[in-house]
């Protein structure tokens, strides 16, 4: 006993905090960490090498940071971005901002000073943890190595439960290096599932919905996270009920369904918000606030709403809740159908008049062949040469407003907008996420050249990563949503013209492919082959932004009940 004590070898030294970190990470099902290194956490970039996750580099923090969100949102599982203190940290900010806004789960990681300096004025030093404080979930700095898997683990608990945002953590230079007191593990996971809906509250949202005359489903970003989409379907046919979706929520409901309204949150009472004037009960499932003013379906805060989701709604006087149901999203739309009394019958009358006219706006744009081109025939071209699960990340601007509210959507997550924030500059880099996150979808960003030329730079990180995917430009030479809003409220617009580079020698530079499109013709044959292709290319298409004004002319001049 006492010899092979004494032969036994000596137990494994503790690793540093880099490389314990890194296994924290892989503990958690990180496959990528997109990110720039930095003098301060070269141990942690180190510590990547050979590990099984894939550093992705990029040439801005602020498009890493949209990665994570765009990755975090398509998987449910955190997206991770990474960058160094100081001036690459708060290049993460508007991407955490984004994030938390649109309900996407992520994890920035950004060095920091050695604890011996952050106390006093020192190079590159600022309060990271305050900064990130208001656009995150929880923003902590890691003090001590022994402290590492419990915040790993919080980080990502935290990001990814319900509501879902970014987490910051701070890695200051010193602890990056140090090892804990032993050796350490990660910590073992565990998954927050969805209680099953509480059944005096479906008893009480059956009372309030056997009531109504006409009740209307609006489906938000929340029921998509919560894959509802088959228990919307089964709802909606069960009770025969019209179903909106948010712009965030496009997809959760099919498009092509007899009871679809289509997308809700345009500037400006749209064809499907007519299908909520004359409802008497909303029921609204996995809707959050943050999505669009909810005064424009309820501007007189009239209407009883019934509210399905995870979490208690925001109170708003123009969203004033007569029942909340929490919990299992899909449990409780099958509970709340079931709970109603046979032979239930609702009017339903204005669905078919609202699908018609946004048909006909789809139509009109597959027949014009004006060059450049009506924004409708790039909705319409878009849509055709797409698959039902591709994958389309529309950027803000005035193009987001055309795709948002007519680009027909069939599953959730293959119409992507930033609409918590309406952040411009992040399709791009979205799109490499896209394609990383979901490989067997061809991926598409819809950009304008106001919002591409925010982080065209990375078409090299695409290039160099080998990231097969296709950026539509819509070329107008203007910040063209801020021209429509300037002309609608003050009847004239200033300061949003520019000029841009050749876009398709531009995209060439960086090893992509270059199309120009010079008629209306050229650009559905000229997407069906860049998304054949292997490699990333760049679509230069002119619009005519005179369509916007023409729009809310006409959405002006109608009026309801349907």
């Amino acid at each position: 006993m006492g010899t092979d004590d004494a032969t036994a070898p000596p137990p494994a030294a503790p690793e540093d905090v880099a490389h314990l970190l890194v296994r924290c990470l892989r503990a958690e099902g990180v496959e990528y960490v997109f990110g720039i290194p930095g003098e301060e956490n070269i141990r942690f970039v180190d510590a990547l090498s050979g590990s099984g996750i894939r550093y992705v580099l990029v040439r801005h923090e602020q498009a890493a940071s949209f990665m994570a969100e765009i990755y975090g949102r398509l998987t449910g599982r955190a997206g991770v971005c990474s960058a160094t203190l100081g001036p690459g940290a708060i290049n993460l900010l508007l991407g955490a901002a984004d994030a938390t806004t649109n309900s996407a789960p992520m994890v920035a990681l950004a060095a920091q000073g050695s604890l011996r300096r952050v106390h006093k004025e020192s190079h590159q030093i600022i309060d990271l943890v305050s900064m990130f404080a208001p656009v995150t979930q929880w923003s902590a700095c890691v003090q001590c190595p022994d402290a590492v898997p419990e915040m790993t683990r919080k980080a990502f608990k935290t990001a990814q439960s319900e509501r879902p945002g970014a987490v910051f953590l701070a890695v200051p230079e010193d602890i990056e290096a140090e090892r804990p007191a032993e050796p350490l593990e990660p910590l073992q996971i565990d998954v927050v599932r969805a209680e099953a809906p509480s059944p005096s509250q479906i008893a009480r949202a059956a009372e309030v919905l056997a009531a109504a005359r006409r009740p209307v489903v609006l489906a938000g970003h929340g029921a998509a996270r919560a894959g509802a989409s088959a228990a919307l379907v089964r709802f909606a046919e069960r009770l025969d009920i019209p179903v909106a979706t948010t712009f965030h929520g496009k997809g959760v409901f099919p498009d092509d369904h007899p009871n679809a309204l289509g997308a809700v949150g345009f500037m400006r009472h749209d064809y499907g918000n007519f299908g909520f004037d004359a409802a008497d009960v909303l029921i609204c499932v996995g809707y959050e606030i943050q999505e669009f003013d909810p005064a424009r379906i309820n501007p007189h805060g009239d209407k009883r709403i019934v509210h399905v989701h995870r979490f208690p709604a925001e109170v708003d006087a123009r969203y004033p809740v007569a029942v909340g149901v929490e919990g299992d999203l899909s449990q409780a739309l099958d509970a709340l159908a079931a709970a109603l009394p046979d032979g239930v019958v609702f009017d339903s009358g204005s669905s078919q008049r609202i699908r018609t006219l946004l048909d006909e706006e789809l139509r009109y744009g597959r027949g014009n062949d004006a060059f450049p081109l009506a924004p409708q025939r790039v909705v319409h071209d878009v849509r055709a040469a797409l698959d039902r699960h591709d994958i389309v990340l529309a950027d803000t601007g005035a193009g987001k407003m055309w795709m948002a509210r007519l680009y027909p959507t069939y599953a959730p997550d293959t119409c992507l907008v930033s609409n918590g924030l309406s952040t411009m500059g992040f399709a791009l880099p979205g799109a490499i996420a896209a394609k990383l996150a979901r490989p067997d979808r061809r991926v598409l960003a819809v950009t304008g050249d106001g919002a591409f030329l925010m982080n065209s730079q990375e078409l090299e990180t695409a290039v160099r990563e080998g990231v097969a995917l296709v950026v539509l430009v819509l070329v107008d030479e203007e910040y063209g949503l801020i021209t429509w809003k300037m002309e609608l409220e003050l009847g004239r617009h200033s300061h949003t013209r520019f000029t841009n580079p050749d876009l398709v020698a531009y995209a060439e530079s960086f090893g992509a492919r270059g199309y120009a499109i010079d008629a209306a013709g050229q650009l559905l044959p000229t997407l069906r082959r860049a998304l054949d292709d292997e490699g990333v290319s760049v679509i230069a298409c002119p619009v005519d932004y005179a369509e916007n004004l023409r729009l809310t002319d006409r959405l002006g001049s109608l009026h309801g009940p349907f």
